[in-house]
């Protein structure tokens, strides 16, 4: 079976046919990070104005380049939430107008729950129960899940998510934007010297990230760091130290077969290395081209829906702020 997908969620425009919701036949992704540069980061109208540009040639190119007509898809799948409102309509209107023209299938998927199927396009399938360590931009959440649909949240950040952190942390250090990949550059040039607070929040398996983001800008403000690439790299291992326990402890404690690293923050060197040196289980992670936002796993995720009959009507809406644990296990 073949499923389209799209992702509109933020500030990449991305379509994606995959097979089976393991093969990865086309993946397009209209990128806006020079768009958005100049300002910083993400400007919401510039991006849903921007998707309503690109969407359609993202589209089209993605079904060429898998060599896929309308009549070969079973289904459309298209990130409904978390992300921003106008950049969510622009994909979820398009999907259902292609729904309705095509009689295909809609599918609204749950952006974490994309990021998450990204590890079944890699060459060896997760196997259940697994434990989910997805980080990004505005999520830091540690999730069991024991089977398709079937999730528990473990925990997840009070404050600052972890891409969030390495943002703020980029903006301190005058490294540029996007700050997650600024922070990587420069931490392989530094050394982790600086003494920077790790909060482990004894008892939970939730993550905290703003207290470190403060100690960094008081260093900064105090002292003129001298070394960029020290502050970058101690602030790093601060950051990928926390997520690394945690995510270890939990995955003794609810006695899983695999641990699954997906999202943005995924794509971070450091973590990639340390949790696969450090754990005892398997570690399974999507390459860097697939932890930030993507359509493949979108489709991906789609498939194992459309297995399941779980299914979306045409007056399916948006849902900016989504959370993984009203994830319906929809049978």
């Amino acid at each position: 079976m073949k499923v389209l997908g799209i992702e509109s969620s933020c500030d990449e425009t991305a379509c994606a046919v995959v097979e089976n919701g393991r093969h990865l036949l086309a993946s397009e992704v209209a990128s806006q990070i020079e768009l958005h540069a100049r300002y910083g980061g993400v400007v919401p109208e510039v991006a849903s104005r921007q998707h309503l540009l690109a969407i359609i040639p993202t589209i089209r190119q993605a079904m060429d380049r898998a060599l896929t007509g309308w009549p070969d898809l079973d289904a459309i799948a298209v990130t409904r939430g978390p992300g921003l409102a106008g950049s969510l309509l622009v994909g979820v209107s398009v999907a259902k107008a292609l729904a309705l023209a095509q009689g295909k299938p809609l599918i609204g998927i749950n952006h974490l729950e994309a990021h998450i199927y990204a590890n079944w396009l890699s060459a060896d399938e997760p196997e259940f129960p697994l434990l989910c360590l997805v980080v990004s931009g505005g999520h830091t959440d540690l999730i069991l899940m024991q089977g398709h649909g079937d999730y528990t949240l473990l925990g997840r950040t009070r404050d600052d998510a972890a891409g969030e952190a390495f943002d703020k942390a980029a903006r301190i250090l005058d490294l540029g934007y996007p700050g997650g990949p600024a922070i990587d550059q420069a931490a392989c040039a530094g050394t982790p010297t600086l003494p920077l607070p790790r909060a482990w929040l004894p008892g939970s398996y939730d993550f905290s990230f703003s207290g470190l983001k403060t100690a960094l800008y008081r260093l900064a403000e105090e002292s003129n760091l001298a070394n960029v690439n020290d502050a970058a790299a101690s602030f790093q291992e601060a950051v990928v130290e926390v997520l690394v326990g945690k995510t270890l402890a939990a995955a003794r404690e609810h006695q899983v077969r695999q641990i699954l690293l997906s999202g943005g923050v995924a794509a971070n060197h450091c973590l990639r290395t340390r949790l696969k040196q450090e754990s005892p289980l398997p570690v399974l992670m999507p390459p860097p081209a697939l932890c930030t936002d993507n359509a493949a796993m979108v489709a991906a995720c789609g498939y194992y829906h459309l297995r399941r009959q779980a299914l979306d009507s045409l007056d399916m809406d948006v849902i900016p702020d989504l959370k993984l644990i009203t994830l319906e296990n929809k049978s």
